[in-house]
Protein backbone atom coordinates (compact mmCIF):
# COMPACT_ATOMS: atom_id res chain seq x y z
CA UNK A 1 0.00 0.00 0.00
CA UNK A 2 1.58 3.25 -1.16
CA UNK A 3 1.79 6.52 0.75
CA UNK A 4 -0.83 8.14 -1.47
CA UNK A 5 -3.37 5.39 -0.91
CA UNK A 6 -2.83 5.58 2.85
CA UNK A 7 -3.34 9.34 2.74
CA UNK A 8 -6.58 8.92 0.77
CA UNK A 9 -7.85 6.40 3.30
CA UNK A 10 -7.09 8.83 6.11
CA UNK A 11 -8.83 11.61 4.18
CA UNK A 12 -11.98 9.49 3.89
CA UNK A 13 -11.78 8.69 7.59
CA UNK A 14 -11.44 12.39 8.46
CA UNK A 15 -14.27 13.51 6.17
CA UNK A 16 -16.49 10.81 7.62
CA UNK A 17 -15.62 11.89 11.14
CA UNK A 18 -16.36 15.55 10.51
CA UNK A 19 -19.73 14.86 8.88
CA UNK A 20 -20.57 12.21 11.48
CA UNK A 21 -19.99 14.75 14.25
CA UNK A 22 -23.14 16.58 13.17
CA UNK A 23 -25.80 15.24 15.55
CA UNK A 24 -29.27 15.51 14.08
CA UNK A 25 -30.80 14.96 17.51
CA UNK A 26 -29.35 18.26 18.73
CA UNK A 27 -31.36 20.15 16.11
CA UNK A 28 -34.54 18.13 16.42
CA UNK A 29 -34.80 18.21 20.20
CA UNK A 30 -34.03 21.93 20.39
CA UNK A 31 -36.78 22.63 17.86
CA UNK A 32 -39.32 20.27 19.43
CA UNK A 33 -38.50 20.60 23.13
CA UNK A 34 -36.27 23.66 23.36
CA UNK A 35 -33.38 21.78 24.95
CA UNK A 36 -30.47 19.49 24.22
CA UNK A 37 -31.01 15.72 24.05
CA UNK A 38 -28.60 15.54 26.99
CA UNK A 39 -31.52 16.71 29.12
CA UNK A 40 -34.07 14.26 27.71
CA UNK A 41 -34.53 10.68 28.88
CA UNK A 42 -31.24 8.79 28.87
CA UNK A 43 -29.41 11.82 27.48
CA UNK A 44 -28.35 9.93 24.38
CA UNK A 45 -28.57 11.98 21.15
CA UNK A 46 -30.02 9.14 19.12
CA UNK A 47 -33.25 8.10 17.49
CA UNK A 48 -34.40 5.64 20.20
CA UNK A 49 -34.08 8.14 23.05
CA UNK A 50 -35.71 10.97 21.10
CA UNK A 51 -38.56 8.73 19.92
CA UNK A 52 -39.18 7.38 23.42
CA UNK A 53 -39.43 10.86 24.93
CA UNK A 54 -40.62 13.17 22.14
CA UNK A 55 -42.66 10.86 19.93
CA UNK A 56 -42.41 9.04 16.63
CA UNK A 57 -42.22 12.17 14.51
CA UNK A 58 -39.16 13.53 16.27
CA UNK A 59 -37.54 10.11 16.35
CA UNK A 60 -38.05 9.56 12.64
CA UNK A 61 -36.63 13.02 11.91
CA UNK A 62 -33.46 12.06 13.79
CA UNK A 63 -33.33 8.74 11.96
CA UNK A 64 -33.65 10.47 8.57
CA UNK A 65 -30.99 13.06 9.36
CA UNK A 66 -28.48 10.53 10.66
CA UNK A 67 -29.10 8.24 7.70
CA UNK A 68 -28.73 11.09 5.21
CA UNK A 69 -25.45 12.42 6.62
CA UNK A 70 -23.91 8.94 6.55
CA UNK A 71 -25.11 8.14 3.04
CA UNK A 72 -23.86 11.51 1.75
CA UNK A 73 -20.31 11.25 3.10
CA UNK A 74 -19.89 7.56 2.21
CA UNK A 75 -21.33 8.12 -1.26
CA UNK A 76 -19.25 11.25 -1.84
CA UNK A 77 -16.00 9.55 -0.83
CA UNK A 78 -16.79 6.52 -2.97
CA UNK A 79 -17.60 8.72 -5.96
CA UNK A 80 -14.65 11.10 -5.66
CA UNK A 81 -11.94 8.95 -4.07
CA UNK A 82 -13.14 5.46 -4.94
CA UNK A 83 -11.57 5.58 -8.43
CA UNK A 84 -8.16 5.71 -6.71
CA UNK A 85 -8.60 3.29 -3.79
CA UNK A 86 -11.72 1.31 -4.69
CA UNK A 87 -14.15 0.23 -2.00
CA UNK A 88 -11.74 1.36 0.72
CA UNK A 89 -13.14 4.87 0.22
CA UNK A 90 -16.59 3.84 1.45
CA UNK A 91 -15.05 1.56 4.07
CA UNK A 92 -13.06 4.31 5.80
CA UNK A 93 -15.62 7.07 5.28
CA UNK A 94 -18.20 4.88 6.99
CA UNK A 95 -15.95 4.09 9.93
CA UNK A 96 -15.17 7.80 10.26
CA UNK A 97 -18.88 8.60 10.17
CA UNK A 98 -19.60 6.19 13.02
CA UNK A 99 -16.66 7.53 15.04
CA UNK A 100 -17.88 11.10 14.56
CA UNK A 101 -21.42 10.20 15.55
CA UNK A 102 -20.23 8.32 18.64
CA UNK A 103 -17.54 10.81 19.68
CA UNK A 104 -18.21 14.23 18.07
CA UNK A 105 -15.26 16.57 18.48
CA UNK A 106 -17.39 19.46 19.75
CA UNK A 107 -18.68 17.47 22.72
CA UNK A 108 -15.44 15.85 23.86
CA UNK A 109 -14.30 18.83 25.94
CA UNK A 110 -17.71 18.98 27.58
CA UNK A 111 -17.29 15.43 28.81
CA UNK A 112 -20.15 14.19 26.67
CA UNK A 113 -20.27 11.65 23.92
CA UNK A 114 -22.47 11.28 20.94
CA UNK A 115 -24.98 8.67 19.87
CA UNK A 116 -24.64 4.91 19.75
CA UNK A 117 -24.06 4.69 16.01
CA UNK A 118 -26.74 2.19 15.02
CA UNK A 119 -28.25 4.20 12.17
CA UNK A 120 -24.84 5.34 10.94
CA UNK A 121 -23.53 1.77 10.97
CA UNK A 122 -26.58 0.41 9.14
CA UNK A 123 -26.49 3.00 6.37
CA UNK A 124 -22.73 2.59 5.99
CA UNK A 125 -23.04 -1.18 5.64
CA UNK A 126 -25.89 -0.91 3.14
CA UNK A 127 -23.87 1.45 0.95
CA UNK A 128 -20.62 -0.50 1.31
CA UNK A 129 -22.11 -4.01 1.05
CA UNK A 130 -25.58 -3.51 -0.44
CA UNK A 131 -26.87 -7.08 -0.28
CA UNK A 132 -25.12 -8.45 2.79
CA UNK A 133 -25.22 -5.10 4.60
CA UNK A 134 -28.98 -4.89 4.14
CA UNK A 135 -29.33 -8.51 5.29
CA UNK A 136 -27.30 -7.75 8.44
CA UNK A 137 -29.54 -4.79 9.26
CA UNK A 138 -32.74 -6.76 8.65
CA UNK A 139 -31.54 -9.62 10.83
CA UNK A 140 -30.57 -7.19 13.60
CA UNK A 141 -33.95 -5.48 13.37
CA UNK A 142 -35.66 -8.87 13.47
CA UNK A 143 -33.85 -9.77 16.69
CA UNK A 144 -34.98 -6.49 18.26
CA UNK A 145 -38.58 -7.14 17.24
CA UNK A 146 -38.45 -10.68 18.60
CA UNK A 147 -36.67 -9.94 21.88
CA UNK A 148 -37.27 -6.23 22.44
CA UNK A 149 -33.58 -5.74 23.24
CA UNK A 150 -32.00 -2.89 21.28
CA UNK A 151 -28.41 -3.59 22.42
CA UNK A 152 -28.60 -7.18 21.18
CA UNK A 153 -29.78 -6.22 17.70
CA UNK A 154 -27.33 -3.33 17.51
CA UNK A 155 -24.30 -5.50 18.23
CA UNK A 156 -25.51 -8.30 15.98
CA UNK A 157 -25.53 -6.02 12.90
CA UNK A 158 -21.74 -5.39 12.65
CA UNK A 159 -21.01 -8.85 14.08
CA UNK A 160 -22.67 -10.42 11.04
CA UNK A 161 -20.77 -8.09 8.70
CA UNK A 162 -17.31 -9.02 10.02
CA UNK A 163 -17.02 -12.58 8.63
CA UNK A 164 -18.38 -11.40 5.28
CA UNK A 165 -15.71 -8.70 5.18
CA UNK A 166 -12.87 -11.12 5.89
CA UNK A 167 -14.22 -13.83 3.57
CA UNK A 168 -15.24 -11.81 0.51
CA UNK A 169 -13.30 -8.58 0.72
CA UNK A 170 -10.06 -9.41 2.49
CA UNK A 171 -8.29 -8.69 5.77
CA UNK A 172 -8.44 -4.90 5.50
CA UNK A 173 -12.21 -4.86 5.19
CA UNK A 174 -12.60 -7.47 7.90
CA UNK A 175 -10.35 -5.53 10.28
CA UNK A 176 -12.22 -2.25 9.77
CA UNK A 177 -15.57 -3.96 10.22
CA UNK A 178 -14.21 -5.62 13.36
CA UNK A 179 -13.33 -2.15 14.64
CA UNK A 180 -16.95 -1.12 14.00
CA UNK A 181 -18.13 -4.12 16.03
CA UNK A 182 -15.88 -3.11 18.94
CA UNK A 183 -17.28 0.42 18.73
CA UNK A 184 -20.83 -0.91 18.87
CA UNK A 185 -20.04 -3.15 21.85
CA UNK A 186 -18.45 -0.17 23.60
CA UNK A 187 -21.51 2.02 23.06
CA UNK A 188 -23.92 -0.70 24.20
CA UNK A 189 -21.83 -2.23 26.97
CA UNK A 190 -24.07 -1.00 29.77
CA UNK A 191 -27.20 -2.16 27.95
CA UNK A 192 -25.69 -5.62 27.43
CA UNK A 193 -24.79 -5.75 31.12
CA UNK A 194 -28.36 -4.81 32.03
CA UNK A 195 -29.63 -7.55 29.72
CA UNK A 196 -27.52 -10.07 31.60
CA UNK A 197 -28.84 -8.74 34.90
CA UNK A 198 -32.42 -8.82 33.63
CA UNK A 199 -32.96 -5.08 34.09
CA UNK A 200 -32.76 -3.84 30.50
CA UNK A 201 -36.01 -2.39 29.18
CA UNK A 202 -37.46 -4.12 26.17
CA UNK A 203 -38.26 -1.86 23.24
CA UNK A 204 -41.79 -2.24 21.85
CA UNK A 205 -42.81 -3.92 25.10
CA UNK A 206 -45.28 -2.43 27.59
CA UNK A 207 -43.88 -2.02 31.06
CA UNK A 208 -46.54 -1.67 33.70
Amino acid sequence: MGLNTVALRLLCLLLGYLVGSFLTAEIVTRVVAGKSPRHIGSGNPGMANVMANLGWGAGLAVLAGDALKTALVVGLCQFEIGPYIGGAAALYAGLGGVLGHDFPFWRLKKGGGGGKGVTATCVWLMVYQPLWGTACCLLGAGVVLLTGYLPLGAVLIPALAVPFGFWWQGPESGAVLLASLLLMVNRHWHGLARMKAGTEKQFFRHHG
